[in-house]
């Protein structure tokens, strides 16, 4: 999208120096001169549309990296205009409005947006003493069970800053989706890391709501991320990162030092993800916790479930890692927590859409390595966690489920099986696993076990070499998203890739692409 200069543009008759005022905007110059320098430098975003609205997004934040969390703003409140159009150029505003911005939440910004159109694009932008943001394109869902007959989604996840560039953000942005999906690592937690292409700004892990705050700053403040937040609304779930690495609950890293309580740590970094993030007041955290699962409909076409795997989880069975072990089978063992399952199969056995998208983080298929282990961090760490959510979809006759998969730094296409030791056992649905944004590093074009590829990446793709899984369809570790083209018909699904992005702003393009068609549960080759 256009990013506007805030001394040049002129706002429905209000210059930038705010001489001249429009309708649903107030301030002026001397108002201006109180702040240092231009305040949105973390960009603007939208999310969690539904049919008549969507969340608006942005932070005040002149110096975002400040190691207090507030980002170089003054000690107190701050009123943020903002505006929605049907136009970039904001000749047919069709709401407006004020909302404060408040010194205790960093000067974070939620606008819940009512009484738009359903299925319509919008355009939006803030205005703060002064000062007017980057423009922002989002849109509406159709109206629930309204006819629908085309979607285009992208989604990604895993972006370590000090691993690379965010060039994938860029080239999502370039595919104008109609919604993007973030399924976790938004954020990396951890202190200085091997073969750093761009370091970070504090020089160790983060602990405390202003690190966390901080680590965000340096996030949103790259350009191909704004761009992403730009193009499209977004429904975004965490994964470990955000907090910390394989954490369960209210369990840490096995073996991981905590220079304070583990759940003070997990309270300011669920707080500082809501800060940062444009979701709802519902999602707002509550005594150290966060309501995250969640259900977005698009029309009749797909309800994606979005789930927390993290917050809700037992700890992992014998350990973090991948390893061989009968605990993971146990029943009383949940990846989601019963009160979340519940939510899941009660949403599934509604049929309220052709498609059932379950929008979740870590792998979710069965995968036996090279050394006949398993990853006890993803569900196979949840035997009985899967069986469950599997055997829920087949009682409930979900026509068409699919599992929407990050975590790895690697891309995968699986079919699901209720028994996956039987070569019989039919197909019941499909899992998409996305490679990471930058995590890993460039990792490989060729398959091989390359430099930058970590041990269990390595291991991974020999056993994917070794046809251990046959029903793994295909695995690629380059960088990369997914872009998926829904119909009533089929799910038309691109595994997008680049080269490197250790270099910037290398091109895109397709590795491999399947279809999934209504109705036939499986994936099949385009």
């Amino acid at each position: 999208m256009r990013e506007l200069n805030r001394r040049t543009f002129i706002l429905g008759g209000l210059t930038a120096g705010g001489v001249i005022l429009g309708a649903g905007v107030t301030g002026g110059r001397s108002a201006r001169a109180a702040l240092s320098s231009f305040p949105f430098r973390l960009g603007i975003a939208s999310g969690d549309p539904t049919p008549d609205g969507v969340v608006l997004w942005t932070r005040l934040a002149p110096s975002p990296l400040n190691a207090d969390g507030y980002g170089g703003m003054p000690n107190r409140d701050v009123t943020v205009d903002w505006q929605v159009a049907k136009d970039e150029g904001f000749t047919q505003l069709v709401q407006s409005g004020s909302v404060v911005a408040r010194y205790a939440s960093a000067h974070t910004v939620h606008v819940e947006l009512a009484g738009l159109q359903s299925n319509a694009e919008y355009f939006y932008r803030f205005r703060a003493e002064g000062y007017i943001s980057p423009v922002g394109r989002t849109r509406t869902a159709p109206a629930l069970g309204a006819a629908t007959s085309a979607l285009n989604v992208a989604f990604a996840s895993c972006a370590h800053y000090e691993s690379g560039y965010y060039t994938v953000y860029r080239r999502i942005a370039e595919e104008n989706p109609n919604l993007i999906l973030h399924l976790g690592d938004y954020i990396y937690e951890d202190g200085p890391t091997s073969g750093t292409v761009r370091p970070h700004a504090t020089s160790g892990e983060i602990y405390t709501l202003a690190d966390y705050r901080a680590r965000y700053g340096q996030y949103k403040s790259d350009p191909d991320l704004q761009a992403a937040h730009a193009a499209a609304p977004w429904v975004v779930v965490w994964d470990d990162h955000e907090v910390e690495n394989n954490y369960a609950g209210l369990v840490p890293q096995e073996g991981q030092t905590q220079p304070r309580p583990f759940a003070d740590r997990r309270a300011d970094a669920y707080r500082a993800y809501y800060e940062h993030m444009p979701l709802r007041a519902s999602s707002a955290p509550s005594g150290g916790s966060m309501q995250l699962f969640r259900r977005l409909r698009w029309g009749n076409l797909a309800t994606f479930h979005m789930l927390d795997t993290r917050q809700f989880r037992s700890d992992q069975a014998c350990g973090d890692g991948s390893k061989t072990c009968s605990d993971a089978s146990l029943p009383s063992r949940s990846i989601t927590g019963g009160t979340q399952e519940a939510w899941l199969l009660d949403g599934l056995a509604q049929h309220y859409a052709t498609w059932d998208v379950i929008g979740q983080q870590v792998f979710f298929a069965q995968f036996i390595n090279s050394s006949g282990t398993s990853n006890m961090d993803a569900w196979d760490g949840y035997t009985a966690s899967r069986s469950r959510v599997q055997q829920g979809w087949v009682d409930r006759a979900v026509p068409n489920p699919v599992v929407l998969t990050g975590d790895v730094h690697s891309a995968w296409a699986n079919d699901l099986k209720l028994d996956y030791a039987s070569s019989t056992s039919p197909v019941i649905g499909s899992e998409l696993v996305t490679s990471s944004v930058s995590s890993g590093g460039d990792g490989s074009a060729t398959l091989a076990v390359a430099t930058g590829m970590s041990d269990d990446e390595a291991a991974l793709y020999r056993a994917y070499a070794a046809s251990t899984n046959p029903h793994v369809k295909f695995h690629n570790s380059l960088r990369g998203y997914i872009r998926a083209s829904i119909d009533q018909t089929a799910m038309r699904v691109d595994y997008r890739a680049v080269d490197k992005i250790t270099v910037r702003d290398y091109p895109a393009y397709t590795l491999a692409s399947f279809a999934i068609e209504a109705g036939r549960p499986g994936l099949q080759t385009a």
